[in-house]
């Protein structure tokens, strides 16, 4: 059985995370983390209680951590030290943070996605042969929607199609981002040529796909040797 330990467990997907975590046979879920100072830590979660001290990874084999990239940097210093596996799923990392990633990979095995989605992943795949295959005559561009309280923007997932494309048209992909309501996450990618247009989109009805995705993750990860992996390695 997989120990799991889950960063910002109280959040959103944290708290997704740990409740099919809960339920899931091959799991046990051993630590769940918030940062210090919020009022929910000695929250009890199931039989566990809420913790700001990362060093109980010494009691996991693999920490999920969808949170901030502050607190992410904080959890990849944990991680090394305790040569835990690692799946990441926070977005808007500055290039010094993803450098710091690059690193610790070199210790420790770390699954690093903009989106973990089952279905988001095979569209990275179809995407550039798409591209390709309708040539240069259609121009490409690429909207993405999501609530009003996410961060960063365009997201990361937009970003990541966007580095696709380009490094199959050679050629910058334009992104538009939203920020309204309660969106989970929308992303279309228009290609439009001489009275036509194909439209592929994606959209996250809850956050249970990154959830799911993540756990899947998780599971494949533990035993890995040290290396920065992508859910393209998982699908696989």
């Amino acid at each position: 059985m997989i120990k799991l330990g889950i960063a910002g467990a109280c959040g959103k997907m944290g708290r997704r995370i740990y409740e099919l975590a809960a339920v899931d046979k091959d799991i046990e879920v051993t630590l769940v983390l918030e940062k210090k100072g919020t009022p929910l830590i000695g929250r009890e979660m199931g039989k566990l209680k809420v913790s700001s001290n990362a060093d109980g990874l010494f009691l996991v084999d693999v920490l999920i951590d969808f949170t901030i990239p502050e607190a992410s940097e904080i959890n990849l210093d944990f991680v090394a030290r305790y040569r835990k596996a690692l799946v990441l799923g926070t977005t808007g990392f500055n290039d010094a943070q993803l450098k710091k990633i690059e690193e610790v990979s070199s210790v420790v095995p770390v699954v690093f996605s903009p989106n973990m989605s089952v279905g988001v992943n095979v569209l990275f795949t179809m995407l550039p042969e798409i591209a390709k295959k309708l040539g240069a005559d259609y121009g490409i561009e690429i909207t993405e929607a999501h609530h009003k309280t996410k961060k960063d923007s365009p997201s990361g997932t937009a970003k990541k199609i966007g580095q696709i494309l380009a490094d199959a048209v050679k050629k910058e992909v334009p992104i538009h981002a939203i920020r309204l309501g309660d969106i989970v996450g929308d992303h279309t990618v228009y290609f439009c040529g001489n009275s036509e247009r194909i439209e592929i989109k994606h959209q996250a009805h809850s956050r249970e796909p990154f959830a799911f995705g993540a756990l899947r993750a998780a599971k494949w990860v533990v035993g890995k040797p040290a290396g920065l992996y992508s859910m393209q390695d998982v699908l696989k």
